[in-house]
């Protein structure tokens, strides 16, 4: 079977490794110069299927309009222009039920699992060099409030079956004995030893590595123009190159671009709802070890995550709505560096650090999109928010197993478009809808000088 992946991000990297170890003759396109030079670039460093939650909660209403009022919130909201962005908002705000939220999570905790099992296995197949740590992650909590509000949150892990800790500020220092000077702004924590860290960037192009090494081709500089339809099937996907324009034939089409994949799609009446939802990142070096932590220590108060490499430190986290903006905004840098002088101020200097921002595409339920479409030979993976990293390995060999026609280790028919689709709900047709060209017009980013490779 001929498979062409759109997008070479990790998501699409493992996609492409998974359909090809099973047998497929895959090809990965991508615009940018090399995989993983997007969202996948510089994000938290994060593997934490303990902390996979969706965004939608029932207190977020609440919480949402203190933030706004805060100087150093974790959200902000700048209008895009876009009818869009309110209309994703108020789908979110749905999902904001105590049952939508235990079956939001209860998906997302499953996939997770199950990717943090399919990624043990394949570092002990493969040589996985990313700046790897399994020490697990603990968040730590200011307030009483927060602490509450885990411990109402621990009935989900229960019930799927994830270990954790609810811990005193003393025993948060025994974990992470960095934060021992910092013990009176703790009122506790969440430890989840089952989660990991690395370098997200290292990672899938290992993964590249090991895809080419199974006969996987990756075209880059290349990009997606339209896919091409008979309101069926795909019949195939017209490219943009220095070349010229060219239109490429498969079996089957993976559209993995993440936050630029909504844009494809419309051309074919398929309304994805996914929205970049903008996150910073800052990369230290480390100058004294023994000031760093030693895995990923979640901020409750801020959505930030520090995590430890092996000579630096990733500081990442919070969420702006702003479409398709990659203005580095001071800011948000100014938040990232309080973090890190609150919790770890000797850790490294700040002003060597690199500053980063990338789009992380994000579904109103937080569940990925994965599976087959109601068009014929297109299937998508996109959609997994700010844990791409934590669902990579999972969602390709889940994403695999499904197209190939083989039973899928994990539930999956709850991952779906369809799940969106008034057709799915309302047993009518879903009209077509405006056509883009997002994800052609968007312009190249490179990637910044410097350390950074691999947001919450």
């Amino acid at each position: 079977m001929r498979v062409l992946v759109l997008g070479s991000g990790v998501i699409g990297v493992t996609s492409a490794y998974c359909l090809a170890r099973a047998g497929a003759h895959v090809t990965v396109i991508d615009r940018q110069p090399g995989p993983a030079l997007e969202t996948s670039f510089a994000n938290a460093g994060q593997i934490s299927p303990g902390y996979a939650s969706p965004w939608a909660s029932p207190g977020l209403p609440l919480k949402a309009m203190q933030w706004l009022l805060q100087r150093h919130s974790p959200l902000s909201i700048r209008p895009d222009g876009s009818l869009w962005q309110w209309h994703w908002m108020a789908r979110m705000l749905r999902e904001c039920t105590p049952d939508r939220y235990a079956t939001n999570k209860e998906r997302m905790v499953r996939l997770a699992e199950y990717s943090r099992d399919c990624l043990r296995q394949w570092r002990q197949e493969l040589d996985l060099r990313y700046e790897g740590r399994a020490l697990g992650t603990l968040q730590i909590f200011r307030t009483a409030e927060q602490l509450h509000n885990a411990r109402k949150d621990t009935t989900v892990l229960d019930r799927c079956q994830v270990p954790y800790k609810l811990m005193t500020p003393g025993e948060c220092i025994e974990q992470e004995p960095a934060l021992a000077s910092r013990q009176h702004l703790l009122t506790g924590g969440l430890y989840l030893p089952g989660d990991e860290t690395g370098d997200c960037q290292r990672f899938t192009t290992l993964m590249a590595d090991q895809a080419r090494a199974l006969g996987v081709q990756f075209r880059h500089d290349v990009q997606v123009d339209q896919l091409l339809h008979d309101g069926r099937r795909v019949t195939g996907v017209r490219l943009l190159s220095s070349h010229g324009a060219e239109v490429r034939l498969a079996d089957a089409y993976v559209v993995a671009m993440a936050t630029y994949s909504r844009g494809l799609l419309r051309d074919l009446g398929l309304d994805l709802p996914v929205y970049p939802v903008k996150g910073y990142s800052l990369t230290l070096p480390i100058t004294q070890p023994d000031a760093a932590p030693r895995s990923t220590v979640l901020d409750e108060s801020y959505k930030v995550a520090l995590t430890r490499f092996d000579q630096r430190v990733r500081v990442g986290g919070m969420a702006e709505l702003a479409g398709f903006d990659l203005k580095l905004r001071p800011s948000r840098r100014a938040t990232l560096e309080r973090v890190v002088q609150d919790l770890f101020p000797d850790a490294g200097p700040l002003d060597q650090s690199e500053f980063w921002t990338g789009l992380r595409p994000m579904t109103p339920d937080g569940t990925p999109v994965i599976g087959p479409t109601r068009i014929d030979k297109l299937w998508l993976n996109t959609g997994h928010g700010t844990l791409g990293w934590t669902m990579a390995a999972g969602s390709g060999q889940l994403l695999a197993d499904l197209l190939l026609g083989h039973a899928p280790a994990i539930r999956s028919d709850d991952l779906a478009l369809r799940r969106y689709e008034r057709a799915f709900s309302h047993h009518t047709g879903l009209g077509p809808v405006p056509a883009t060209r997002t994800a052609a017009a968007s312009p190249k980013r490179k990637a910044p000088p410097g350390s950074l490779e691999g947001l919450v």
